[in-house]
């Protein structure tokens, strides 16, 4: 691995047989260029090329990628979301009887899905990178619809242990892989909004979920429960979401079949910019210990666990919103309006971090202030003011966006492929940490306040975005620093060799961005705020 002074090399004189580069035989003997493995794959598709991508040709290609990829990143994760609440639900449907179910074994079987994900996060991240991507999330989607669609034959504590075990275990793949094929396609502002867009699906879920809910709540049938209809209706879908992802889902723009290989090539030129690159196949353990001591790693894995803990509501709201006195029915129906604050505030909050720079941290922070004042009410109001409690209830939903906005943040801050898939595994281990350990909180004896759970909620919505803004303040240090160090040239002519169609080995020259540095390695890197 090297890289040449610019007094040594003339790339001009590199044109062999029409040919941008040099014969490998042909190189002095000292020369040593990158290997394949260390450069990321778009390297093998723009070496060689430098050009300004049009910004028409530029848009054009990205609602061309908008087309193909979004609608089924949306629908994917609005129906792992439906899935993973499916438990609180059926909750309402019968489950509980059916199952004979004891308050901790419920709390258990919230955990017992987030303690999977967490065990299994990491090798989910490893083998999104080893493998390709959309066939990867495929497999997985098509396992948990089996887990799915079995937990109508469950009647006890145990079966519906090992299969909220398995589902677990799956979805652990489904936001890791978003993440990474949201950084192949996106630039980094275009990121933010992406990201939140998948995201807010999971109002979306909870809307469409109510009224599967409904629907299953009227199907009577001898034998086969309600919330055994539930569970067949919504793995089915996720089946035919997972012959969807084979056949149809990219693993990466370098081979994407909708696009064309000049399409392609102008892809992965347009998110240059990001010098985060596509990705590598190769796993690098000096980047993984870069990501282990880098501190940014744990803040926001600790925001991560911390803003989960109040997610014990998934579980928890129709339960809650049952007990301040409305029946099944309307607790169905009440759980579409969770479901359009989610959607309406994470599409306002990303839309304004997209739309100011370095505003992510300040937009995240302010969306927590309502969920402060959700908790005080349901805390303060009387017992018998069922409207008021539901309505702090609903404003506990709008700071979702933090969380939104910190998943779209990390990926743009964080480069090296191998870093990056270590990254998101720590932040969503965290993420089930909060989320595992939470359920444990709605204890029978709280009830029916349950002030010591809201509380605990409260305190979470303190710390969150206190720790966003000290994210933002170190990484804004860290910018000043770079930018008052000496230009750093070490990649700037580097060399990566790759053959010919007629066999001929030669070598082109490699952009920085994508060599595969990490973001503290590439001095020329800088983060967004």
């Amino acid at each position: 691995m090297s890289s040449r002074g610019s007094g040594s090399y003339d790339e001009k004189v590199d044109i062999k047989d029409g040919v941008s580069g040099v014969a490998v035989s042909e190189l002095p003997p000292h020369h040593v260029a990158f290997t394949n493995d260390q450069v990321d794959t778009a390297a093998q598709l723009v070496a060689g090329q430098d050009f300004d991508l049009d910004p028409a040709e530029g848009a054009r290609i990205r609602k061309k990628i908008d087309w193909h990829i979004l609608p089924m990143m949306c629908m994917l994760y609005w129906v792992q979301f439906m899935d993973k609440t499916t438990l609180g639900s059926s909750a309402i449907l019968g489950i509980r009887q059916a199952a004979h179910l004891t308050t901790n074994q419920y709390n258990w079987l919230g955990t017992i899905f987030y303690l999977s994900y967490l065990v299994f996060e990491y090798p989910q991240n490893l083998a999104l990178q080893r493998f390709p991507v959309g066939k990867w999330m495929s497999i997985n989607i098509f396992v948990w619809a089996v887990a799915l669609c079995s937990h109508a034959a469950c009647k006890s504590f145990a079966s519906l242990f090992v299969v909220r075990l398995i589902l677990g275990m799956c979805e652990g793949s489904i936001t890791a892989g978003f993440m990474i094929v949201s950084s192949m396609f996106y630039t980094r502002t275009e990121q933010t909004l992406r990201v939140g867009y998948w995201f807010l699906m999971n109002g979306t879920a909870q809307i469409i979920s109510g009224f599967i809910s409904f629907g299953a709540l009227h199907i009577s049938t001898p034998k086969f429960e309600p919330w055994q209809w539930l569970m067949v209706i919504t793995g089915s879908i996720t089946l035919c979401n997972a012959i969807a992802y084979w056949f149809f889902f990219p693993d990466s723009p370098t081979n994407a079949w909708f696009l064309t290989p000049d399409e392609r090539a102008k892809a992965v030129q347009r998110i240059k910019g990001n010098q985060t690159g596509v990705e590598n196949k190769h796993f690098k353990l000096e980047q993984v210990r870069e990501a282990l001591l880098d501190p940014k790693t744990w803040l926001f894995a600790l925001f991560s666990a911390v803003d989960n803990i109040p997610n014990s509501l998934t579980n928890q709201r129709q339960i809650i919103v049952s007990s301040f006195g409305f029946t099944a029915l309307q607790t169905t129906l009440l759980g579409c309006v969770d479901g359009m604050i989610e959607i309406v505030t994470i599409y306002v909050g990303v839309t304004i971090a997209a739309k100011f720079k370095d505003s992510r941290a300040y937009v995240g922070a302010v969306f927590f202030i309502p969920n402060l004042l959700g908790v005080l009410l349901v805390n303060l109001l009387p017992w018998s003011d069922k409207v008021g409690l539901l309505f702090g209830q609903w404003l506990t939903g709008v700071g979702t966006t933090g969380f939104v906005l910190s998943l779209s943040w990390l990926s743009s801050v964080t480069a090296g492929h191998t870093k990056r898939v270590t990254v998101n595994a720590i932040m969503l281990i965290a993420y089930c940490v909060g989320n595992a350990a939470a359920p444990f909180m709605w204890q029978a004896k709280y009830q029916p306040r349950n002030h010591i759970p809201w509380t605990i909620i409260g305190i979470s919505y303190v710390v969150c975005p206190i720790l966003m803004l000290i994210i933002r303040w170190l990484l804004a240090r860290e910018n000043r620093r770079r930018d008052a160090e000496p230009v750093d040239d070490r990649y700037d002519d580097v060399y990566v060799e790759i053959t010919t169609p007629d066999g001929k080995k030669i070598e082109k020259k490699v952009s920085k961005e994508f060599l595969d540095l990490t973001d503290i390695e590439n001095r020329d890197f800088r983060y967004v705020l």
